[in-house]
């Protein structure tokens, strides 16, 4: 939409310029217009201040040297003309730094240059420096208006959206595709009330979703946290308490299996970790170990702390026995088992153990209470492990349907 809003703009340019009674020069209301439309509202309206800042201090100069030129010394088209034409850049550029402008001083060059290079000598400087700046602030207007304008639809401000995106980005290194960020933070800019529900911890997921400009807490670990990224801080957590994660933990060191303690200290989260048994294992901590927003320790848990999860990974075969086991046990009756096979390693699967009261439908609830919303939509794709209202078939149709559901009047956002 980008792209045809570009085309549009410019079109509406000339149409101006017609209106006008062709005066003017449309082609500056064109660069001007490109340069306001972007991904977001946000970005429109910081380019757009900058823009006019720089027509500004790029017309007063402009008109200070044509006026010097009529009036104080006239050196022609000579090697002395264009020397002092270059020398007055400085104070434009400077002029911009002093409004603490920086990023205005390109327009600045810009609208000076193309008044004092096109200046005609029988034209009156003053009018011909306010076309110039009505040219360019044409464009700056016609690029707020159109970046800000959307097709008829009543957003649905009354509703938690939350999306599963876990099978839709299977691997830990994938991340959004480009259509899906802007939508989604085209979405957030509008309002949307949206949430994030996954499997993984707020770590691995958040590095997926580095440019989601998310408000919202997410839901991670499966509904074991409500993790706030922007405070840096896990609002909500259900743990396993030292007696029950102890006797977990036991049971299953003794049948040979290597776990993953992930437990949460004052906000931080820390790993617990012994020898490794095998290649997922290993490839898993040589992909994750680096990150700033994990702690591996090489050590056993502290027996008096609570544990948010454990997690095992191992040939399917044996995860299966595993969970049997511990469901003979009655373990399934105090905790919550999860068992799944491995999308990045083959042949392997995960058993995840959590806290009995960890659940997605309890945060999310929750959510919804705390924001004073009515009611709560949750979309994910096909093969997601969690029931979800709206399933698709990948990220982007899944975007598609949060964009459709928000616009609940069948209009979308432009």
């Amino acid at each position: 939409m980008r792209i045809v809003k570009s085309a549009l703009g410019v079109f509406l340019c000339f149409v101006i310029y017609i209106l006008r009674g062709r005066r003017g020069a449309p082609f500056y209301s064109a660069l001007a217009v490109l340069w306001c439309i972007q991904n977001y509202t946000r970005n429109t309206l910081s380019n757009a201040m900058q823009r006019t800042v720089g027509t500004v201090i790029g017309a007063c100069y402009g008109l200070i040297f044509i006026l010097c030129k009529l009036y104080v010394a006239d050196f022609g088209n000579t090697l002395w003309h264009y020397l002092m034409l270059a020398a007055m850049i400085v104070p434009v550029i400077y002029t911009a730094v002093l409004f603490h402008r920086k990023n205005a001083a390109y327009f600045s060059c810009v609208v000076y240059l193309s008044i004092v290079v096109n200046h005609l000598a029988d034209a009156n400087p003053f009018l011909f420096v306010l076309d110039r700046t009505m040219d360019t602030m044409i464009g700056i207007l016609l690029g707020l208006a159109i970046n800000s304008a959307h097709l008829p639809g009543k957003p649905c401000r009354d509703t938690l959206f939350a999306v599963d995106l876990d099978n839709a980005l299977r691997s830990t290194h994938e991340q959004l595709t480009p259509y899906s960020r802007i939508t989604m933070n085209s979405l957030l800019e509008s309002g949307m009330e949206l949430t994030v529900m996954t499997l993984r911890t707020p770590a691995t997921f958040l590095e997926a979703l580095s440019d989601l400009q998310l408000r919202l807490p997410i839901i991670a670990m499966d509904g074991a946290v409500l993790y706030d990224a922007g405070e840096n801080c896990y609002v909500k957590k259900h743990v396993m308490l030292p007696d029950l994660a102890s006797r977990v933990e036991q049971f299953i060191l003794r049948r040979g299996f290597h776990l993953f303690s992930n437990v949460i200290l004052e906000d931080v989260l820390l790993i617990y970790c012994g020898s490794f048994r095998n290649d997922a294992e290993r490839q898993i901590y040589d992909t994750l170990h680096r990150s700033p927003y994990r702690n591996y320790l090489h050590r056993p848990r502290p027996a008096d702390q609570p544990v948010v999860y454990f997690m095992v990974i191992d040939g399917t075969e044996r995860i299966r026995g595993l969970y049997r086991e511990m469901a003979a046990e009655g373990l399934e009756e105090q905790c919550k088992l999860l068992c799944y096979p491995s999308d990045d390693y083959p042949g392997y699967s995960y058993l995840k153990i959590y806290s009995k009261e960890a659940s997605v439908e309890k945060m999310l609830e929750a959510l919804r209470r705390e924001r004073g919303l009515e009611k709560i939509v949750t979309v994910g794709d096909d093969h997601s492990r969690r029931n979800v209202d709206y399933a698709c078939r990948d990220s982007n149709l899944i975007v598609h349907s949060l964009n459709k559901l928000f616009y609940r009047s069948g209009g979308q956002r432009s």
